[in-house]
């Protein structure tokens, strides 16, 4: 007999069928009249993280919402990631409670908006950021991609729809975002480039979406704990060795570097290769030393040399 109990599945299956964890972030957009507006949502995800020209998260919204209609207009978003604090995540409740335009509910804003990074770099215009956040991500909506560029705002959509991006049903939408800009603040950068410890975590809230349509439930930050890879699991630097030197007859990889890389899963360790050498070419180099991969594993690698 199964110790499990068959739950009907229904609409918002993941507040309602399901306890489901979830980021909690603020999506600023531009309005036609060229101010920010804010929207709270969970429903992001990554969606293109390796293989492709760009990186891309997935955002889920109501087509009706002004951050949809935002987005569809104008392009561009930011996606704000919140810290854990009482006062910020109940203003970000308000921000998430449907029907109010977007100067209502930015005329008493708790949250403090500055000018992000890729307009500056990209001569695009580009929503404004949330300053109490640990990290954003200022993104371009890839609506060439299942011909969602005919996407316009509309009362009522009706069918046929697109299968997984712009408008995608009666009443939801899906964006397909290009990351073009991580911005993180200065701690966090430095933890990440120079090593990661427990008290380097920023205090991230995980919500559960509404649950009982009375409130919102969110569980605060905890002190992270880790938990290292099972010896058993790292590769022999022999056999990364071995691999190195098949991936391209005119990149080498030192014995240093490649024991660098005996943590990588087998099934991942010819793509990683291949990365390595592809940063080689790209920087005229035919040896890959320690000191080379520690460079690639530098997130912020432009930076450092």
């Amino acid at each position: 007999m199964s110790s499990y109990k068959d739950l009907r599945i229904v609409d918002n299956f993941y507040q309602t069928s399901a306890f489901f964890p979830m980021p909690t972030i603020l999506v600023s957009t531009l309005c036609d009249d060229g101010s920010t507006s804010l929207g709270s949502y969970s429903l992001c995800a990554p969606y293109y993280v390796a293989g492709k020209d760009y990186y891309a998260m997935i955002l889920s919204t109501r087509n009706s919402s002004n951050t949809a209609k935002n987005i569809i207009t104008n392009k561009k978003c930011s996606l704000n990631f919140i810290e854990d604090s009482p006062k910020h995540f109940k203003e970000a409740v308000r921000l998430g409670y449907p029907g109010d335009t977007p100067q209502e509910k930015m005329a008493k804003c708790l949250f403090t908006l500055e000018e992000g990074l890729a307009s500056k770099e990209k001569g695009q215009t580009y929503p404004k950021v949330v300053s109490e956040c640990y990290q954003v991500f200022e993104c371009t909506w890839m609506d060439e991609i299942d011909g969602a560029d005919k996407d316009v705002v509309l009362e009522e959509y009706k069918p046929p729809y697109h299968d997984f991006n712009g408008i995608t049903s009666p009443m939801g939408a899906h964006f397909i975002l290009r990351i073009d800009k991580i911005l993180m603040k200065e701690k966090y950068a430095n933890a990440i480039i120079e090593g990661i410890k427990a008290s380097s975590f920023p205090r991230v809230p995980v919500d559960y979406g509404y649950r009982d349509n009375t409130n919102f439930w969110y569980t605060q930050f905890r002190k992270p704990k880790s938990e290292p890879i099972p010896a058993s699991k790292e590769v022999d630097v022999s056999v990364v060795m071995y691999a190195a030197e098949r991936i391209d007859p005119d990149v080498v990889f030192t014995e240093d570097a490649c024991a660098m890389l005996v943590k990588v899963p087998r099934v991942f360790l010819k793509t990683v290769l291949n990365s390595c050498v592809k940063w080689a070419k790209e920087n005229g180099l035919r040896e890959v030393t320690a000191e080379h991969m520690q460079i690639i594993n530098d997130k912020r690698s432009k930076e450092k040399s």
